[in-house]
């Protein structure tokens, strides 16, 4: 059944909602990532245009310095049993610590709430106990004596998001379509999609016209996902894990200075360079080399210091990361573009088409 749901600029909640065929979800990716179409939002102009990814060269701005996130989506889902009742549970570990962790957050689903102290069965012998509830759905598995890292690379299974129906679970191509080229640091529960296209043919072509390329690293969290229920003023962004490292923070710096466009690959890209300025004393927006975590919800009225352009694909209703990318292009303009997409049927979400916004 098609969804009702239309933009509706007259209020908060109603900005970021649209309408979206429920077969325009992707399900696969394209055959070759960057075989994937590209639409192209002019934010001077107001036009569209349409193209495939691997021209992305065409449509850049000239000499873009573009900045991509290199963190690696981690096997996070685990799936067991209750000791005694035997009840399903699953579980996502929201990261694999420092490699020497027994002990991890997670968030759970099973028939009734877990309680401290009890004790989940996994494959291959794995047990765990509930070392504290955190709050509803969320709580702190110990697997002692095995490690987090230990765990997830003997049993765990890559988090496709839900709209992505594997009833036998992920499928071999998904493991590696589900992974940036240039994934390189693990933490992630879900990929910056954005990256999905490249191929490292892609890349090398985008260097030989004369594009930069670097990476910064953010480990995208559920909270990326959480949807904007009533104001969005009212909505906060849980924390998630950023570095910036001196290669890249010189580049971005030297982009700056030198008046070059510089271009986010994904939403978490933006967050992580946006971010890193937000306990900054300074007025002015540096890029700098560092580690740090940010809750920073960008939305429109918001005014980017750091990021020029955007590559994106197409994102949830009542999201942030809508609600982001409204903010960089503005909210009728965005507007326009989903409305296009649905009608040129163009593949939303993580395996979908891709938009960018110069």
């Amino acid at each position: 059944m098609e969804s009702t749901k239309h933009f509706s600029p007259d209020s908060e909640a109603g900005l970021l909602d649209y309408r979206l065929p429920p077969e325009l979800i992707a399900q696969t990716p394209a055959p070759v990532r960057d075989e994937s179409r590209l639409m192209i939002v002019d934010r001077a102009s107001g036009d569209l245009h349409h193209a495939r990814f691997g021209d992305l060269a065409a449509w850049l701005p000239p000499g873009a310095l573009l900045v991509a996130n290199d963190s690696k989506v981690i096997p996070a889902r685990l799936h067991g049993r209750k000791i005694g009742s035997g009840g399903a549970v699953e579980a996502l570990l929201l990261g694999v610590g420092d490699g020497t962790d027994t002990r991890a957050l997670a968030l759970t689903r099973s028939s009734k709430g877990l309680r401290a102290g009890q004790s989940l069965a996994f494959a291959q012998g794995i047990t765990a106990v509930v070392d504290g509830v955190v709050e509803q759905g969320r709580c702190v598995l110990d697997f002692a004596p095995h490690t987090v890292a230990r765990v997830l690379a003997l049993i765990g299974e890559l988090p496709l998001p839900p709209y992505i129906h594997r009833p036998d679970g992920p499928s071999p191509q998904d493991v590696e379509r589900y992974q940036t080229v240039y994934a390189r640091s693990p933490g992630s529960v879900a990929a910056p999609t954005a990256g999905l296209h490249f191929t490292r043919d892609l890349l090398e072509r985008l260097q030989s016209h004369g594009f930069e390329f670097t990476k910064v690293t953010l480990h995208v969290g559920p909270g990326t996902f959480i949807p904007v229920r009533g104001s969005l003023s009212h909505h906060h962004m849980e924390e998630e894990h950023f570095e910036i490292g001196q290669e890249a923070a010189e580049k971005i710096r030297g982009a700056r200075g030198d008046g070059i466009p510089v271009v986010a690959v994904g939403t978490t890209a933006v967050r992580a360079l946006e971010g890193s300025l937000q306990d900054r004393t300074c007025g002015e927006a540096i890029a700098q080399a560092g580690v740090g975590r940010t809750s920073l919800f960008i939305q429109p009225g918001y005014r980017f210091q750091l990021v020029d352009g955007l590559v994106t694909n197409f994102h949830l209703p009542g999201s942030t990361l809508l609600a982001l990318v409204m903010a960089l292009a503005g909210e009728g303009l965005v507007r326009r573009a989903y409305e296009t997409a649905v009608a040129e049927r163009y593949r939303f979400y993580s395996f979908g088409d891709a938009m960018l916004i110069r």
